[in-house]
């Protein structure tokens, strides 16, 4: 008996056994739609941490593994290349561009030596970033990916706990590399995985009321991938990516069947409130009585040069999590004319998205100085950095952006005295679109008019009562009045021309009747037509 006949390597066949190929696409399908049911599959297409890349995604970069070894920027390039999209944080983008550097850097180098037998020792630049949240933190991670074309994956600490979230836990963010990186393994291996908030890690040490003590089991689980770890491309938990490789196997497909966590690089950030008071703890411990300085500093470059290891420790790290994490930075609070020169001269500036907004509806909307400098003034007191930007932005012009669309409008301007008096210039926008409508709605009824004459020889006006009732259905069923006018009175030349015939009537008033009812209007001028002939 061969092999085939047996159920060998290639599979069972012969009468009675499915095609593999069937059975894939079954299971494909079944395993598919149960996912969609409820289930959750980490490591696939259906990602944990899908609904969170997406908010983050980053612009599609065509690369390969050959890229990575052909790495040539400087670190003032990439500092460059942030420059167009964050304003200030100078020393975060130079400790970031440094880092990232040297990390790529370090991997050409290994990956060059590969052959000799030699194992190059790289100790990996990960980086914390500190600073209060819409400061950039997210944004310069972001696009330092884009600009190297590796994998990135972002996600939030509070999204996990000692035994993991549910759907999956910490080595699921390897996992998810693989899927940005369209299932090529070597290439996720040289990825960004960012973890935000990763202050709510911290557990209650040295009196900070941090998170509860699963915190730590978190730190310890992250160690290990920080470091250098072999994680399984497919979840031992996940029905569907155990039964796709079986299926990969089936059809003779093999590839890396894990993920090794040594070249990729880890970028986490939190907003660490409550680190300043330790620094400020230990800074004046020395001080005696009342000469002591009671203010409590915000954090900010000059006092993060005073934060050791040791402070991020009795803030509820520990010392071995601290100690994987060698770069550090801040990024400072931005005051409002931060926030100013972030809507004038970032590329990602929230004034482009209104323009694209309000040009989908025909308006052009224009952006004063003084207008700017007000909304920065008004998000800076949100205290909620450029994220208050979007905050004040949409209380600004949300009534607008309302009324506006479907009028006449095609210009709003935005200045100071518009700001602070919102309701007087929507009431004039109000006025002044109604009266363009009316003005339209008149040129489209004598269009209709001077159509009504030339196809059927008879004379026709109508009342401002008919005219607002016309615009008003035209409006109710997003019609032209024209269009509106010309099915409203369609076959009235009939009734006309009797009436003409009977009366010799020359021009005919059509009033709001004849709107709310063009039939018994017309029928009602017909009765009476002849009554009068008679």
């Amino acid at each position: 008996m061969s092999d085939d006949d047996k159920g060998g390597p290639k599979g069972p066949k012969g009468p009675g056994y499915p095609d593999p190929d069937e059975i894939r696409k079954t299971l494909e399908g079944m395993f598919g739609k149960m996912g969609k049911g409820g289930f959750s599959f980490p490591g696939m297409t259906d990602s944990p941490f899908s609904d969170e890349v997406e908010s983050e995604e980053v612009d599609e970069v065509t690369v390969s593994n050959d890229d990575i070894f052909q790495f040539d920027l400087l670190p003032r390039d990439i500092k460059a290349h942030l420059d167009r999209f964050v304003i200030r944080q100078d020393e975060a983008k130079k400790a970031l561009a440094i880092a990232v550097c040297d990390h790529y850097n370090h991997v050409k180098v290994a990956k060059a030596h590969e052959g000799d037998g030699e194992r190059l020792e790289l100790q990996k630049q990960n980086v914390m970033v500190v600073g209060p949240t819409g400061v950039g933190k997210t944004y310069l991670v972001k696009h330092i990916a884009e600009l190297i074309g590796v994998p990135f994956v972002k996600a939030d600490a509070t999204k996990f706990s000692e035994t993991g979230y549910v759907g999956g836990d910490v080595d699921d963010l390897v996992r998810e590399l693989v899927t940005k990186a369209d299932g090529d393994v070597s290439l996720a291996e040289y990825g960004i995985i960012y973890i935000d908030e990763i202050d709510k890690l911290a557990s209650g040490g040295g009196g900070m009321m941090g998170r509860d003590v699963s915190g730590r089991g978190v730190q310890t689980t992250l160690l290990k991938l920080m470091e250098e770890t072999e994680v399984p491309v497919r979840n031992a938990q996940d029905m569907r990516g155990q039964m796709m490789a079986m299926m990969d196997l089936q059809n003779g497909k093999q590839g890396k069947d894990t993920i090794n966590t040594r070249h990729i690089l880890f970028i986490v950030s939190g907003a660490f409130s409550g680190l300043e008071k330790i620094v400020r703890k230990r800074s004046q411990a020395a001080q005696i009585g009342f000469s002591a300085d009671q203010a409590e500093p915000a954090m900010d470059g000059e006092l993060f040069k005073q934060v050791t290891s040791q402070d991020y420790i009795d803030f509820g790290f520990e010392a071995e999590f601290i100690g994987r994490i060698p770069v550090r930075v801040v990024c400072e609070h931005l005051e409002a004319a931060d926030l100013e020169a972030i809507l004038k001269y970032s590329e990602g500036s929230l004034l482009r998205q209104y323009e694209r907004e309000f040009e989908a509806y025909g308006i052009d909307i224009k952006f004063k100085d003084s207008g700017i400098e007000r909304i920065a003034e008004m998000a800076a007191g949100e205290k909620t950095g450029a994220r208050g930007l979007m905050t004040v932005g949409e209380r600004i012009l949300r009534d607008f952006k309302y009324e506006l669309p479907g009028t006449s409008v095609s210009e709003l301007t935005v200045d100071a005295e518009l700001i602070e008096n919102r309701e007087k210039h929507l009431e004039g926008y109000r006025e002044l679109g109604q009266e363009l409508v009316v003005e339209k709605a008149r040129q489209e009824v004598e269009a209709f008019i001077r159509e009504f004459k030339d196809k059927h020889g008879v004379q026709i006006k109508l009342a401002d009562e008919a005219m607002s009732c016309l615009v008003k259905m035209a409006s109710e069923q997003a019609r032209s009045v024209f269009q509106v006018a010309r099915q409203h009175f369609r076959d009235y030349q009939f009734g006309l021309k009797l009436i003409q015939k009977n009366t010799g009537q020359a021009e005919f008033l059509l009033t709001e009747a004849a709107v709310a009812d063009p039939d018994k209007f017309l029928s009602e001028l017909v009765v009476k037509s002849y009554k009068d002939a008679e």
